[in-house]
């Protein structure tokens, strides 16, 4: 067979099998969906055509893609990432249902944060502040000077409770060879943290032995950073709060409740705010108080 023969069967195989794609505009009218959205879909790597002509550019897909076009279009109908789609489409069987249940429990939590941070808002534009404030019961309370094992990391508010739980393990961990805790872990906020702001933050732990706690955190505390400092003698200006009112952004009324409390009785800051756990978290329920949230005053 001749040279242009073979170019010329290869020219009716590509037609034959053309014949089976469907165009970009029959393809958008089947899924549902627009040309442009079918485009966009195929820039982000989420659904690409069967076949791309090399001369004219033309898109080509199969019937069966419908399918996958459609339900990318409605996960992104629950705002759910570009790069979490793909891991839902590309997913076999119930591993992409587990996927999307997955997701849409992190949204629900972040829709219910959201909504107690409306209404905090709220009441904060409203000029209800007050009210709010009036929630808390605030007290001083008289804090020796103390040895304490720390870990400090620059971290953004999402991070955060991750962050501690993990960091005042490691460091009560390190405390047993430190002659063992002997107060409160607590959490030091040296600068805002926030979704922009990422402190830094200084999880702390109390220990008895000085000594063994510079040399513990000379060689086993190395890898996370750990240092061995002397917190003096302060007095706190604290309020107490429940496991539930931990949770952003209640626990901003409750600082704002010590601040405004601290202005009413003429008193200045003298460091840096903190919160201080004084309670089994993991057994504590949501009405359980588990945290002073403090400054130390003078």
């Amino acid at each position: 067979m001749t040279e242009d023969g073979v170019v010329d069967q290869e020219r009716s195989e590509d037609a034959e099998g053309l014949s089976e794609l469907l165009t970009i505009g029959a393809f958008a009218a089947r899924s549902r969906l627009s040309p442009k959205a079918l485009r966009l879909y195929d820039r982000l790597g989420l659904l690409a055509p069967a076949y791309v002509d090399e001369v004219s550019g033309y898109r080509y897909y199969r019937a069966d893609q419908a399918e996958r076009a459609r339900v990318v279009a409605l996960l992104r109908q629950l705002d759910m990432p570009l790069s979490r789609i793909a891991e839902v489409v590309d997913a076999e069987g119930p591993s992409a249902g587990a996927l999307l249940t997955s997701y849409w429990a992190d949204a629900e939590a972040r829709f219910a944060s959201q909504r107690t941070l409306a209404e905090y808002l709220r009441g904060r534009l409203s000029g209800r502040s007050s009210e709010m404030y009036g929630k808390f019961v605030v007290e001083t309370v008289d804090v020796p000077e103390q040895v304490v094992l720390a870990e400090t990391r620059h971290t953004l508010a999402a991070e955060l409770p991750a962050w501690i739980g993990a960091s005042l393990g490691r460091l009560e961990e390190g405390a047993r060879a430190c002659g063992g805790v002997t107060a409160a872990p607590f959490v030091v906020y040296h600068a805002e943290v926030s979704q922009e702001s990422d402190g830094p933050a200084e999880s702390c732990v109390p220990v008895a032995d000085e000594a063994a706690a510079r040399a513990w955190a000379s060689s086993a505390g190395r890898a996370w950073e750990t240092r061995v400092r002397v917190e003096p003698a302060r007095r706190l200006a604290y309020t107490r709060i429940t496991k539930a009112q931990v949770a952003h952004p209640q626990i901003l009324a409750a600082f704002e409740a010590v601040e405004a409390w601290m202005s009413e009785q003429g008193l200045s800051y003298d460091g840096p705010c903190r919160e201080v756990y004084f309670a089994d978290w993991d057994a504590a329920g949501p009405e359980d108080v588990v945290c002073d949230v403090a400054f130390p005053v003078r």
